[in-house]
């Protein structure tokens, strides 16, 4: 029984600042793999940023330079910083988790931006 629970979303001005975050439960050795996924309304789902245990990560072009992923292993919890916020940021964030060789997803937080 794993379990992933994100929260941390909600309404913020162009401009601000918001951090998700996505705590994991349930029977979790390590986490392999960790991401960040949105879907705005009538757009395909894109990557947002995603990381590996190892330490690796890779961003998407449109959160360079304004989002940082990150995890703390001991609390099984992923982050998401989100700075610089643009109307385009508007979606519902998944997070994902790669628990061995099973894949984790989140109930999604709505992010909206707006003025």
């Amino acid at each position: 029984q794993v379990q992933l629970v994100e929260s941390g979303g909600g309404l913020v001005q162009p401009g601000g600042s918001l951090r998700l975050s996505c705590a994991a439960s349930g029977s979790i050795a390590s986490m392999n793999a960790m991401g960040w996924y949105r879907q705005a309304p009538g757009k395909q789902r894109e990557l947002v940023a995603s990381m590996f245990s190892g330490g690796s990560k890779n961003t998407g072009a449109s959160a360079k330079g304004r989002f940082t992923i990150s995890r703390d292993n001991a609390k099984k919890t992923v982050y998401l910083q989100m700075n610089s916020l643009k109307p385009e940021d508007t979606a519902v964030y998944y997070c994902n988790v790669l628990i061995g060789r099973f894949s984790y997803w989140g109930q999604g937080t709505q992010v909206t931006v707006s003025s």
